[in-house]
């Protein structure tokens, strides 16, 4: 078979002599410059080869070049920018709170930072506060006078991780006018720059947004009659064993508070600090709740104060004259249907004999107020939805308007508040009877009974009650203006209460109250507490002067010994002899 010679040969044959003459130079030839041996010429495959893996690395390169600086260019030179410059926050400082003369309540310790970069307080820290050479935000110091805690409440200070970065930058308001104004309190932070080398060393500072401190507050509080009025309450809690008490004292024009004060109470300076471990446990675990704001947020069985709100009922409903007398033996007796042998039997704290309305309030007589409450015999009943609504007209059942919106509403009893309370039970008048005293389920606080009390010393203004001294704090807005709801009641029936309260002073059950110094008018009530009534809390609410009046008050003592004869009015008695002698503008008639 003949063999196909190709046509073109890709190489070309060496001549014998060629090969003897080669291998007779051999030996002089440098083989380190590479003599002697055969060249190829490079084939176009190879170029092509490594003329597409240059090309590929030029394209990588090339769309790399690209995304970092067209597609992520931004993101990336802001990055790069990071690197050298340091954002950190600068810390606002909170407003001050002052009292109505001045006196600070609540101030700021100032931070600074010294050449060496360490920061440092610009006065003296109380042990309580938190390490000033940590942090870069101002400490708030809370005036050290007992009595002002559950009233100022405190914050809880900016908080950071482990690696130094603030999660929260803000001081958060926990309660009290810390947290009632804290819009006008809270200042805004501010931003600053810190430029560093490679090695770290500060380069520039600058400050972006420089940082806008709170407002200032001038609180309607006189530090003077607080302190003097908790110290009052907690020397006859400790004295006789209330377990608490609380007061309010009110301008009855303007609802500006001048004292409100509660026992048993924390320090605010432990509290926003969070440091002093002991000293909160002691508060948690204390049975008496120290936490509790007793003067918004104490529920009471509130006794005979409720007795004006009833007696106002009744002249309104036409339910009986005012000078109509009831006679009250000790006691009135409803006959049993079911068993005449076991008659229902509603007893007065003591036999009042003949009373009419105004004298029924002075002595505080339950049989009268049973009988125009609920009725009896010809005596024509207010009924108990006429008491729930005169109660809640004048305040009760509901929470307190103004910064005090979320306080404790308390409780009016009625039918379906029993039905629900006691198992379908029906409502009976006795029922109706109870309800009438202020005992049964009836449950308030001391700062409703302060509104009540200002409403019957002003023919019915039901104040809504401030914090702030009016017109002094023009950034406060609608909290700095007075503000208050006229009841439709005829005026006429005020003076019928009112004059039963005078007389309260002057020969009922408020007789602790009448001084020489201002005429007061005002109601007392012992509340009888648990099934067997070994406990009462005492109250004492009213107002003064008696003509003209300026300002209203409501105290209670809690759960005390129903042996005890001291309680609300000895409070007031106190306290009124001390201002007497060092705040005399207040009897100013």
């Amino acid at each position: 078979m003949k063999s196909k010679i190709p046509s073109h040969r890709a190489y070309r044959d060496i001549a014998p002599d060629e090969i003897f003459i080669d291998a007779q130079n051999l030996p002089d030839f440098d083989t380190q410059q590479f003599e002697g041996r055969i060249e190829r010429p490079i084939t176009v495959r190879t170029v092509l080869w490594l003329g597409g893996f240059l090309v590929l690395i030029c394209a990588i390169y090339g769309w790399r070049f690209y995304d970092l600086e067209i597609v992520h260019g931004a993101f990336y030179a802001d990055k790069a920018e990071k690197n050298h410059l340091d954002d950190t926050v600068v810390f606002a400082d909170r407003g001050i709170i002052q009292d109505t003369n001045g006196v600070p309540l609540v101030t700021n310790i100032p931070f600074t930072v010294s050449d060496s970069g360490t920061s440092t307080a610009s006065s003296d820290v109380a042990t309580e506060l938190p390490d000033p050479t940590e942090e870069g935000y101002s400490t708030r110091l809370y005036i050290d006078t007992p009595g002002f805690g559950d009233l100022l409440g405190y914050v809880k200070y900016p908080q950071k991780d482990s690696s130094g970065f603030y999660y929260d930058s803000n001081y958060t308001a926990v309660s009290g006018v810390e947290s009632y104004y804290n819009s006008v309190l809270e200042g805004v932070n501010g931003s600053k720059i810190t430029e560093t080398d490679v090695s770290g060393k500060v380069v520039s500072q600058s400050t972006l947004y420089p940082p806008q401190d709170g407002t200032t507050l001038t609180l309607s509080i006189d530090s003077r009659i607080q302190a003097e009025l908790y110290k009052n309450i907690q020397a006859l809690a400790l004295q006789i064993g209330f377990t608490g008490g609380a007061a309010v004292i009110m301008n009855v024009n303007t609802g500006e508070i001048i004292a409100m004060t509660t026992y048993p109470q924390y320090d605010p300076n432990i509290m926003a600090a969070g440091t002093d471990t002991s000293a909160i446990s002691a508060y948690m675990s204390n049975p008496d709740n120290v936490f509790l704001d007793r003067a918004i947020d104490g529920l009471y069985t509130p006794g005979s104060i409720v007795k004006p709100m009833v007696a106002m009922g009744a002249l309104e409903q036409n339910i009986i004259s005012p000078d109509k007398k009831i006679l009250s033996i000790g006691y009135i007796t409803l006959p049993n249907p079911y068993d005449p042998s076991k008659p229902s039997i509603f007893y007065d704290w003591r036999p009042q004999g003949w009373v009419d309305m105004a004298h029924a309030l002075a002595v505080s007589s339950d049989v009268y107020f049973y009988e125009v409450g609920g009725g009896f015999e010809d005596q024509k009943g207010l009924g108990i939805t006429n008491i729930e609504k005169y109660f809640r007209m004048f305040g009760l059942g509901a929470s307190v308007p103004g910064i005090f919106a979320g306080s404790s509403k308390g409780t009016i009893p009625d039918p379906a508040w029993k039905a629900a309370n006691f198992n379908g039970d029906p409502w009976r008048v006795g029922d109706t009877y109870f309800t009438a005293i202020g005992q049964y389920g009836v449950q308030v606080t001391p700062l409703q009974m302060v509104r009540e009390a200002a409403a019957m010393a002003t023919n019915g203004k039901l104040m809504t009650p401030t914090l702030l001294k009016i017109g002094a704090n023009p950034s406060a807005g609608q909290y700095n203006q007075v503000q208050f709801t006229q009841l439709p009641l005829n005026p006429n029936n005020f003076k019928v209460i009112q004059e039963g309260m005078r007389d309260d002073v002057l020969l009922g059950t408020g007789t602790g109250l009448n001084v020489p110094y201002v005429d007061i008018s005002a109601k007392t009530g012992t509340a009888q507490l648990g099934v067997s009534k070994a406990n009462v809390n005492s109250w004492a609410t009213g107002y003064w002067p008696t003509e003209n009046p300026h300002y209203a008050f409501a105290v209670v003592m809690e759960s005390g010994t129903t042996k005890n004869l001291l309680g609300g009015v000895y409070i007031l008695r106190q306290t009124f002899d001390w201002m007497e002698v060092h705040t005399p503008e207040y009897f100013a008639q």
